[in-house]
């Protein structure tokens, strides 16, 4: 998947991760979308968050497409624009990866980043 610079995109396996937590936790999709965002702290300056939710805010914007919606919040994005989420499974560990291209410093662990 080519990533889009003005927007955040999902991998298809991150999408199928995502899609099974829903199932798991008897979320609909249709009424939920994954939130993403950034806060403070971590050993680089901020950390990414991961979410569902069911309610948009004021500021948002929404990516995606039919089959997944991606919100972020105005501020995020500026942090976040271009980035790919993506999901691993392999042997150096699990769980979702931001890929951000704005990012200039990440940390050993890859859950805190600096731009």
């Amino acid at each position: 998947m080519e990533v889009d610079a003005g927007s955040i995109t999902i991998t298809e396996k991150a999408r199928m991760k995502v899609d099974t937590l829903m199932r798991e936790a008897g979320i609909s999709r249709p009424d939920y979308f994954v939130r993403v965002g950034v806060k403070g702290g971590g050993c680089s300056g901020l950390t990414y968050e991961l979410d569902f939710d069911n309610e948009t805010k004021a500021g948002d914007m929404e990516f995606g497409d039919d089959q997944m919606r991606i919100v972020c919040d105005m501020k995020s994005f500026l942090y976040l624009c271009g980035t790919e989420l993506d999901f691993t499974d392999g042997l150096n560990g699990k769980g979702f990866n931001f890929i951000n291209p704005n990012a200039t410093r990440t940390c050993g662990c890859g859950e805190s980043f600096a731009v």
